[in-house]
């Protein structure tokens, strides 16, 4: 079950962080909940790394979001066309 928890809400933040961030992106289902899981391990390891979180502590729905957001940011700044407008 947590399994399936964790799909739906990597889904749901990767949602929200190609809502917040229009524009071309890599696209389909499978993309998005890897954004949105990716997001919340990068959220845990920077909120672990400025001491936001305790050892063990997971992030937020928020700061999934944002980490979320950072590496859609960190995708389009590497890997977009060099006549490409980001």
């Amino acid at each position: 079950m947590h399994f399936i928890y964790s799909l739906i809400i990597g889904f749901l933040v990767g949602l929200i962080a190609k809502f917040l961030m229009p524009g071309r992106d890599p696209g389909g289902f499978i993309i998005t909940i890897l954004l949105g899981i990716a997001g919340s391990f990068l959220a845990t390891w920077l909120g672990q790394l400025l001491h936001f979180y305790h050892p063990g502590d997971k992030a937020g729905f928020i700061a999934s979001i944002i980490g979320a957001i950072i590496i859609l940011f960190l995708y389009r700044k590497f890997f977009s066309s060099p006549g490409e407008i980001s």
